[in-house]
């Protein structure tokens, strides 16, 4: 698979995996213990398969960034990858290959993990959390400093039928506000271009997803962050729901048949954005050098906003089935309709 970027976005605005050597050859790394001393250990890898991976362009792809550097150089990483990164407006290219097992592991939102799994009868392994709440309302003005002032506003948004539509209605309708009488919804197509109506000031109040709101900031300073999704996600939900939108899945027959190579690939997802977290200096050029975002200083301020993280084991399953319940109930269609089994989790021992 070619990695597919598409740069949509004038003025900054885009919106946005990697390999070893030989599989009988030893893999030498390094990892971080606590208290901050760097030891080197070595792994036997000796699966030859090339792991097809895919990602949405954004904060997962930030998120593989050292991975994807790692994969051109042919070192750091424990196995191969073949990866692709598509637009936004490209998810079903995913969902397809992921259903005709063109792809064995993808980095995808949380409703699509969900929604794949009961189109594919329970074909899917939801492996880790890579991404939290990356939503952020927007505004060109100082009139909303709390949900309840949305009232009676006109706002734009992306993700009609997807997680960040649920998201915002679910916040809406927890805080007393009716989203479709109290408040004037008016979806664009994509991220890109909602992120450009903003800094043309064809629209002053809007919700959209890092890394867009750090070149929406940086292009036009007239506007300022007015809320954190995330924080009102929190506010509204059931304790310890946390606000998980984007994870790492993988095709069951793929985990059955390859397990060293599932669990070696959360071992190079979690260097790489740990490094990308720990040192946004080199996390924003690796980002750059991927062609994820156009341009270092940019990378850099949206890092922080993105939230990416790894979450694994039964607090990733705890967080993700919280999440779950709380879309479904907003919206069963959002999650396919069904609430996934326990088998939807990946539980390395």
């Amino acid at each position: 698979m070619k990695k597919t970027l598409s740069f949509l976005l004038a003025l900054l605005m885009i919106f946005s995996f990697a390999a070893c050597g030989k599989a009988e050859d030893v893999v030498t790394f390094a990892t971080e213990e606590s208290g901050g001393q760097t030891v080197t250990e070595e792994e036997k890898i000796t699966d030859e398969t090339v792991i097809r991976l895919m990602a949405l362009q954004g904060p997962t792809g930030m998120g593989i960034a050292s991975l994807l550097h790692n994969n051109t150089q042919n070192e750091g990483n424990r196995c191969r990858y073949e990866a692709e990164l598509v637009s936004s407006a490209e998810i079903s290219n995913i969902a397809a290959a992921i259903a005709k097992g063109e792809c064995d592991i993808a980095a995808v939102p949380i409703n699509l993990a969900s929604t794949l799994y009961n189109k594919t009868n329970g074909n899917v392994r939801v492996l880790c959390a890579n991404t939290l709440g990356v939503l952020y309302l927007l505004e060109n003005g100082n009139e909303v400093n709390a949900v309840s002032d949305l009232q009676g506003k006109t706002l734009y948004a992306t993700g009609k039928g997807s997680t960040p539509e649920f998201i915002l209605r679910y916040v809406l309708t927890q805080s007393g506000i009716d989203p479709d009488k109290d408040v004037t919804i008016n979806f664009v197509a994509d991220h890109t271009e909602l992120a450009s109506m903003l800094t043309t000031d064809t629209a002053s109040i809007g919700m959209l997803p890092e890394p867009n709101v750090s070149a929406v900031l940086a292009t036009n300073p007239s506007f300022r962050v007015a809320l954190d999704m995330t924080d009102q996600w929190k506010s509204v939900a059931p304790e310890g729901a946390e606000l998980i939108q984007g994870v790492f899945i993988a095709r069951k027959e793929f985990v059955d048949q390859h397990e060293s190579l599932v669990k070696a690939f959360l071992k190079d997802y979690n260097d790489s954005q740990k490094l990308v977290n720990s040192d946004t200096d080199k996390g924003a050029s690796l980002i750059v050098e991927a062609g994820i975002l156009p341009k270092e200083a940019i990378a850099k301020k949206a890092i922080p906003g993105c939230n990416i993280t790894y979450l694994t084991g039964e607090a990733m399953k705890q967080g993700v089935k919280t999440c779950l319940e709380v879309l479904f109930q907003a919206e069963p269609t959002s999650v396919g309709g069904v609430l996934p089994a326990d088998d939807f989790y990946y539980l390395a021992s």
